[in-house]
């Protein structure tokens, strides 16, 4: 361990791990130290990959043939919703020794990788491009960009996916691309009774060779523990709301590490200011303030389980759009049955104050919604629509 502006840093997922431990911050988890002694493996067959790669790039001077070296296995690790697979994720991705490195939800990279089609067919079409075949330079463009790829909630739903995903990954792994993966599903179950599975099946194979497949399976969600600790809906706002909802979010995330996140929708972006694995956290602002509408509210469902929401004010008729966006929200949530946490300025049924319109009889609704979503009941369909996912 070491210290960097005062904050403790560790060398291995192990040691960071143990000082989490120790510190009352998380509770020791045979299942899950497996999977991080097998993160602490990677890290030092990435860096011995690494020198072996600076050392073969010198071989022609000693030699006349290089070496050659066996490719690095990645890993795929499987368990279901509040495991920690994305604490353990954070600790990997921080401790990786490579500059080539990326991160992503498996989805926001396959539209990238979709993107990257489209363009090198434009550019086929103007001549720009001899090879007819677009995945083999798109996937050595990806493994120029990153040869350690990390994707969180690995999750395939879409058959335009399915169809290219063997022969990306053989490309992919022939560049010599490392990949780490969490999801909650194994690799046998992934595209369960999908359109055309069986030209889907090859790309299972190719996963399981590439990668060790780890379960991290037991019977405690981590965040549904620390989160039925907490109130769920806060109110007055004030700064002991605030404090509340900080503390809500670290219990929700382990208190690792967050980042900004963008979902694409139809060729647009969805900001989400912070996001840690299947949680994210927004104000009303972001979400009611700004021209969103339903498809980038089921994103936002489709990509987390639980949803924070800061300071939700009193709507009047002078916050009618507002107060439309907010009844779709809920509704959103409602239907898709996730977890919310949230501070308001009222309860529910005084958020909001207008008399006329359809808002006003709407809104009886949302408040209903509100206030389900607070029940033991509510939280309890909510883990397990969020652990089958």
């Amino acid at each position: 361990m070491s210290s960097l502006d005062g904050l403790p840093t560790f060398r291995t997922v192990r040691q960071d791990y143990q000082h989490l431990e120790q510190s009352g911050t998380i509770v020791g988890d045979t299942a899950q130290l497996a999977v991080v002694d097998a993160l602490d493996r990677l890290i030092e067959e990435i860096a011995s990959k690494r020198l072996a790669s600076k050392s073969s790039a010198l071989g022609w001077l000693f030699a006349k043939r290089k070496p050659t070296h066996e490719p690095v296995k990645g890993l795929y690790v499987h368990g279901g919703v509040g495991r920690g697979k994305t604490m353990l994720m954070d600790m990997f991705f921080e401790r990786v020794t490579v500059k080539r490195k990326r991160r992503a939800h498996f989805n926001d990279f396959m539209a990238d990788v979709h993107d990257r089609i489209q363009k090198h067919r434009e550019m086929l079409k103007r001549g720009e491009t001899k090879e007819t075949d677009p995945i083999p330079p798109v996937a050595r463009a990806l493994a120029q960009e990153a040869w350690v790829l990390c994707f969180d909630e690995f999750t395939v739903t879409d058959i335009a996916d399915a169809m290219v995903l063997s022969r990306l990954f053989s490309s992919l792994f022939s560049e010599g691309v490392v990949l780490v993966a969490t999801s909650n599903v194994a690799p046998r179950d992934l595209y369960r009774d999908g359109l055309n599975r069986a030209l889907f099946e090859p790309f299972i194979g190719i996963l399981e060779r590439h990668t060790r497949v780890m379960a991290l399976d037991g019977p405690t969600d981590y965040r549904r523990r620390n989160l039925d600790r907490m109130q769920v809906y806060i109110s007055p706002l004030g700064e002991d709301a605030d404090a509340l909802m900080d503390e809500a979010w670290e219990a929700a995330t382990a208190g690792h590490v967050t980042r900004q996140e963008r979902l694409a929708v139809k060729g647009r972006e969805v900001v989400v200011p912070r996001a840690n694995g299947t949680a994210a956290r927004f104000t009303f602002a972001d979400l009611c303030e700004k021209p969103l509408g339903a498809r980038d509210y089921l994103a936002i469902a489709a990509h987390f389980d639980t949803l924070f929401i800061d300071r939700i004010p009193v709507m009047g008729q002078e916050r009618r759009n507002e107060a439309k966006r907010f009844i779709l929200l809920v509704d959103t949530l409602y239907d898709q049955k996730m977890r919310l946490v949230a501070s308001a300025e009222a309860s529910p049924e005084r958020l909001y104050a207008g008399t006329s319109g359809t808002e006003a009889f709407e809104f009886a609704r949302t408040a209903s919604r509100l206030t389900e979503m607070q029940s033991r009941e509510w939280l309890d369909a909510a883990a397990t629509r969020a652990g089958a996912d």
